[in-house]
């Protein structure tokens, strides 16, 4: 058995790329095992067990007896629930950017029934529930996008370093180009409309279509461009070859493209994944360190 807690308001996206469910549990869907494939997941907990308990202080001890650490996914039973995890009540945390993983093993629990406890002390995410919370920074980024950076760099541990190059397409207003200058990357702004004058002044700014730019060899290549996810694909296709790293965004306008989801996952070597801060989208990369 696998629990996979669907990403915030896409629980029909994940039971979509799941197939054959055994429950659902508000946004905890539960499948027999081996584990599958869940770019819509937030989290997946592995080897959940479900625990029989006759009251609050039993369900405590429960937990206490099988982890330190507890994070509660609450989708019923409010009150009760969160009795039983007083113990583990913390106020939301602010990772500063980039955000390291707790050291300490935080397990996943939710109460199905009165006395009943699933919980799992093996998770995917080591960030609680797979949310990552920033202390944001609101006056220098142009956009809110550069959360969705901030956010990757710190799930995978992996980022570009001084000196590399990054081709950011789709670039203004410049969120991106914010996060990836301030790593000390050198990068080249790729986009028709132009960049908030405080970021482009920055950068290399190129005013063209990232559709018509011609691949080129770089350390990475970036995009949050917004258009069909079948078009991105294309584009990418084109990059593999000469493109070391590849980070991009795929948007669903209306419907969710399961078709060129599941093209983008067959990629050798990448990554799909539902950021916290992603909406309705994935982040996909292909990462020559991971």
């Amino acid at each position: 058995m696998i629990a996979y807690l669907a990403a915030d308001g896409f629980v029909t996206e994940l039971l979509a790329e799941l197939g054959e469910v055994s429950a659902v549990h508000g946004r905890l869907v539960i499948a027999p095992g081996p584990r599958r494939p869940a770019a819509w997941a937030a989290d997946v907990w592995l080897n959940p067990e479900r625990i029989a308990i006759t009251s609050i202080n039993d369900g405590r001890k429960a937990l206490r007896a099988r982890s330190r650490q507890w994070a509660l996914y609450s989708f019923h039973l409010h009150r009760r629930a969160q009795l039983i995890n007083e113990p583990w009540q913390h106020s939301r945390q602010e990772f500063p950017f980039p955000a390291t993983p707790p050291r300490a093993l935080i397990g996943g629990w939710t109460l199905l029934d009165e006395k009943t406890i699933l919980a799992a002390t093996q998770r995917s995410c080591p960030f609680p529930l797979g949310e990552i919370n920033f202390a944001e920074n609101h006056t220098e980024p142009p956009s809110r996008a550069y959360l969705k950076l901030w956010e990757l760099f710190s799930r995978l541990q992996v980022w570009p370093k001084a000196g590399e190059r990054c081709l950011d397409l789709g670039a203004s207003p410049g969120g991106w180009t914010w996060v990836l200058q301030g790593l000390g990357a050198h990068v080249v702004a790729v986009d028709k409309a132009p960049l908030a004058p405080r970021v482009a002044k920055l950068v290399e700014c190129r005013q063209e279509s990232a559709f018509g730019l011609k691949p080129e060899p770089t350390d990475w290549l970036f995009s949050d461009v917004i258009c069909e996810p079948a078009r991105l694909l294309k584009l990418v296709e084109r990059w593999l070859p000469v493109a070391a790293n590849i980070v991009c965004t795929l948007k669903f306008k209306g419907a969710t493209d399961h078709t060129t989801t599941r093209a983008f996952a067959a990629i050798p070597g990448s990554r799909l994944l539902h950021l916290h801060h992603n909406r309705h989208e994935l982040t996909w990369c292909r990462l020559a360190a991971i």
